[in-house]
């Protein structure tokens, strides 16, 4: 594959021209420290914050080490657990306790089909909490959403449907610019659009499926994130999962940060290439990791790598921290690499334009290699997309699979992708897209800064929507769930094994939808349940970022 701005095939052969192998240039970590300040963790945890340059100057992150006793007292309670689940099964084996779980049957010369550990933890762990996830919503997924009620006769292991809604906020959809709506512009539009072209296309775009709404898509996404050109696939998740493996293969060295989704790691293993994870964030390992690719090459043979794909987020979005983007283009530029960016979290929600990250360090886009997103977040729709050169996107459309075998995107879904991206664009001749950037990043920052201010521990950059609230204890897990909705608060909770051990949370995700007096009531709430739980961890000074740095359209 050719590409306008240097082949993405090309080898590295002679990266070494531009790249002394010498000794590592003085550390981030070793400069003058300031305090909680500036998002660098010098041992993947609260650290050292350091203020480097301009964009620097202004970047907030906090990851608060767990205290030592409550890390005590958390392997404590799920060693308990573990113990507990061990003579229950064992009562089980025996008859003394009636197994009500789907077991898998012992079939003689058949290896089990399920791995024990995950069998053991669903029956006798998550079990016990399995009402705080998979429940039923009746409704839009705006700021107050509609949940249906549940009942369990026998501790989880099956339940009931009473019949009752509970109407509360919602604070777990990632809805972050507030367009998940069933009313308005936008809505008015898709139902035109079904009325026309129906629900489905029965057919990949490379058969009978390629419409001119989706040629409309391609080309707005193209000139909104300010690239040559982009394709448009029907889900997020295989977005990168199908895509990464027409990128890079055999040969081939991806450099991925440790906290990266699911789908990017999927998508990496199909490649086939060597990958290689740095410390989340952590300038220093990454440029270690790519000197030593570049001075050493392939393992073994020592030839240059093919290509190096550096695999990023802009927002990550278990732990509510954003990419140190300025920072990965200067390495991408120094070793000769290539960038692939997932801004599933950051696009729409991030930036003065709602471009994501790179609107919000205000970078150039043509020198991200790769731009990847979601339309399931921001936009309230489905699907994602793919952006870059035109040589790229090209390729993509003869050789990525989510493309060539997929049935192409429903109209409805493509057309509500079209109408939120033409009103954050202004296309639509009023202000409403930039009320809802405006909202959104007002009301990330005075909410985290009021949880920070009442000693919780949180996670993340003080502009991202996500806000993790640690949690730790596994029975604060589930009793922080069921206390929040009772109160009238939808949130979701995360525990092991999507999370480290002793790092369970509450995740918020915040949304131009909430107003000033949704998230003071939230505030109560979590303080109410906060104060039930005893969960004011945090000994650290408060920061000192607020929310009046953003002006609101009225």
């Amino acid at each position: 594959m050719a590409t306008g701005r240097g082949s993405i095939n090309r080898k590295l052969e002679d990266n070494k021209k531009d790249v002394l192998c010498t000794q590592m240039p003085e550390s981030h970590n070793n400069r003058p420290k300031n305090g909680h300040k500036n998002g660098l963790r010098s041992n993947g945890k609260n650290g050292s914050h350091t203020s480097q340059s301009r964009w620097d100057e202004d970047f907030f992150e906090s990851f608060e080490e767990t205290p030592l006793l409550v890390a005590i007292l958390t392997y404590l309670g799920y060693g308990l657990l573990v113990v507990i689940g061990q003579i229950r099964d064992l009562m089980r084996a025996y008859g003394i306790e009636k197994d009500k779980s789907c077991t898998e049957p012992k079939l003689e010369g058949f290896v089990p089909l399920f791995l024990s550990w995950e069998s053991f933890y669903t029956r006798n762990l998550y079990r016990r909490a399995r009402d705080c996830w998979n429940r039923p919503i009746s409704s839009c997924a705006g700021g107050r959403i509609d949940v249906m009620e549940r009942v369990s006769p026998d501790y989880g292991w099956n339940f009931q449907l009473t019949g009752k809604k509970l109407n509360v906020m919602n604070f777990g959809s990632y809805n972050y610019l507030g367009f998940a709506e069933n009313s308005g512009p936008c809505c008015d539009q898709v139902q035109a659009v079904t009325e026309k072209y129906g629900v489905g296309v029965c057919a990949s775009r490379q058969e009978m499926g390629y419409m001119d709404i989706h040629r409309e898509l391609d080309l707005l996404v193209a000139e909104f994130l300010g690239v040559e050109a982009a394709i448009t696939v029907p889900m997020g998740f295989a977005t990168n999962s199908m895509n990464m493996p027409a990128l890079v293969s055999k040969g081939s060295l991806i450099l991925s940060d440790e906290l990266n989704h699911a789908s990017l790691v999927l998508g990496s293993r199909l490649s086939g290439a060597l990958i290689r994870t740095y410390k989340h964030n952590d300038m220093d390992d990454l440029e270690m990791k790519l000197r030593d690719a570049v001075c050493n090459g392939q393992p073994r043979t020592h030839r240059p790598w093919k290509k190096i794909l550096i695999v990023v987020e802009g927002v990550y979005s278990m732990e509510g921290s954003i990419i140190r983007l300025p920072d990965v283009l200067r390495l991408k530029k120094k070793y000769k690499a290539y960038v692939y960016l997932d801004e599933a979290h950051s696009i729409g929600a991030m930036g003065p334009h709602g471009r994501g990250v790179v609107d919000y360090f205000g970078l150039d886009p043509r020198d991200i290699d790769i731009m990847m997103g979601t339309f399931t977040k921001s936009f309230g729709s489905a699907g994602g997309y793919i952006g870059g050169s035109k040589s790229l996107i090209n390729h993509l459309r003869t050789q990525a699979h989510s493309f060539i075998y997929s049935t192409s995107m429903s109209p409805p879904v493509a057309q509500q992708v079209i109408s939120v991206m033409k009103v954050i664009m202004g296309k639509d001749g009023t202000n409403q897209g930039m009320k809802h950037i405006r909202q959104l990043a007002w009301n990330t920052r005075y909410f985290r800064k009021r949880l920070q201010d009442r000693g919780y521990i949180i996670y993340g950059n003080k502009d991202s929507p996500v806000v993790p609230l640690l949690l730790y204890m596994p029975s604060k897990v589930a009793m922080f769930s069921r206390e929040t909705l009772k109160r009238g608060m939808a949130t979701v909770v995360v525990g092991f094994p999507a999370t480290p051990l002793i790092e369970t949370r509450a995740r918020f995700c915040l949304s131009a939808a909430h107003t000033k007096e949704m998230l003071d009531e939230a505030l109560k709430i979590i303080d109410d349940v906060g104060d039930l739980l005893r969960l004011r961890y945090s000994s650290l000074k408060p920061p000192d970022f607020s929310e009046k740095d953003i002006q609101l359209i009225e």
